[in-house]
Order: structure tokens, then sequence, then C-alpha cells
């Protein structure tokens, strides 16, 4: 269950552009400059919502070649970096279900990671075991440092779902992470 992401909302490109942006932000950003700042960012994002940090990378890197493809349009987005993120997310859902469809899911990508550190390995332990919708919410919030606002539009969710699964989430977290110490 925790290896499995949610399953895709509406198409991102369905966000809209139309809100102005104060000058000097992603909307004056060169595809360049934007895809240093965010890459990293998004490959860890998607690495926890989708639970195998391969497939991440290759939504990531998928996700951004999409971007470039239609920057003049994505940059003009609220939030270009959530867009990427459920790009890449829905190219996840997808290649897990073509995987699934022609071959059992294997678990064994954790040993090509290295080991991090015991905290953080418990952290991500008690993360995956979450559910797939509470998953993605924390790492919008979270590690995306996305707004309420922000993850219901990249999510397509009501806000109040965003802070229900939220709230919900973090809770469980608490409790697994009490259970380890």
């Amino acid at each position: 269950m925790g290896n499995h992401p949610a399953a895709p909302a509406r198409a991102p490109e369905a966000l809209s552009p139309d809100r102005p942006a104060p000058p000097g932000t992603h909307r004056d950003l060169p595809f360049e400059e934007f895809y240093r700042e965010h890459v990293d960012r998004i490959h860890r994002a998607l690495a926890l919502a989708v639970g195998n940090p391969a497939v991440a990378r290759e939504a990531a890197d998928e996700a951004m070649a999409r971007a470039y493809a239609r920057w003049d349009r994505v940059r003009k987005l609220d939030n270009p970096a959530g867009w990427v993120f459920r790009v890449g997310l829905n190219w996840a859902t997808s290649w897990w279900r073509k995987v699934r469809r022609e071959r059992p899911p294997a678990d064994d990508w954790q040993a090509l990671v290295a080991a991090p550190d015991p905290a953080g390995l418990a952290a991500r332990s008690a993360l995956d075991r979450l559910p797939a919708g509470q998953r993605t919410v924390i790492v919008c919030r979270v590690l995306l440092d996305l707004s309420t606002a922000e993850t219901a539009a990249v999510l397509n969710l009501a806000e109040g779902t965003v802070r229900s699964r939220l709230s919900r989430g973090l809770a469980e977290l608490r409790v697994a992470l009490e259970e380890k110490e």
C-alpha cells in the first residue's frame, strides 16, 4: 500500500494562470533557473509520495520536460512547481498501473538507496504506511511548502479535505514515531 501513489485528479493544465503575480516572480524566470531551483525538491516530494526514488526521478524528469515544452504557459500559473509535481504524480500513477498489469510490485528498491539516519528511516517508514491521500497532502504541505489553497488546487481537492488529510496524517505520524521511540 505504501508504494502506490494517489489516483490522478484532473489535468494540471486546468489550473488557472489568470491571477496576477508580482513582478520578479516565476513568471519572469527562464526555465533553466526554474529547473535548478525546483527539480531536487520536486524529486524528493515525488519520492515520498510514490515510495520509489527511481520512479520519482523519472517522473520528475518527465514532468520537467513537459514544463519546458509548455514554459510560456506554465510560467504564468500561480504555482508552476505545483503543476510540475502534479504532472509527475500523474506520470508515476500511470507507470504504476502499467507495471501492476505486467508484473507484481517489488519492494527491493530500498536496497538501492543509501541508508538514512535512524530517525529519517523511522519517519520514512511511518510516512510509507499512511494512505496515499494523506501522504501526498503531507508532502505538498511540508516538503513542497505549498499553502492549503495551493495544495488543494494541485491535487484537485477541497481545502477542507486538505486540512483533514493533513491533520489525520500528521496525527498518525506522531503516533507511529512515538511507538518507534
